[in-house]
């Protein structure tokens, strides 16, 4: 699981995340990526609403979000907020591709922006 220090808790770390970071939608989830320049590792944080089913169900999927984050978690940009969003149908998703999937996507739409500037 994710370490305390790589979990986003403060909904102003959400909020910059998910207004001003960089986004990439697949079929059943929403990924934002937010830069900053601090030196301090990686946050990840999850949204799942109440429409994805009942509190077992998203519990349960968000473990299994959680550990395909941390499959992926050292491939994040030093000071990066990751917010996952959870879609109505996730339950049924294939969560470690489709995360794994958001991530590259994310991670590759970062680094063309750091190109460009």
């Amino acid at each position: 699981m994710l370490a305390k220090s790589a979990r986003l808790t403060e909904s102003g770390d959400f909020a910059r995340a998910t207004k001003s970071g960089i986004r990439y939608s697949s079929t059943n989830f929403v990924g934002y990526l937010y830069v900053t320049q601090l030196n301090q590792p990686a946050r990840a944080g999850l949204i799942l609403s109440k429409t994805i089913g009942s509190s077992v169900a998203r519990h349960r999927l968000a473990r299994k979000i959680r550990h395909c984050i941390f499959d992926n978690y050292a491939s994040l940009p030093n000071g990066s907020l990751l917010v996952i969003r959870g879609l109505n149908n996730s339950i049924e998703a294939d969560c470690k591709s489709e995360i794994a999937t958001v991530l590259a996507h994310l991670i590759r739409k970062t680094k063309e922006c750091a190109v460009t500037q």
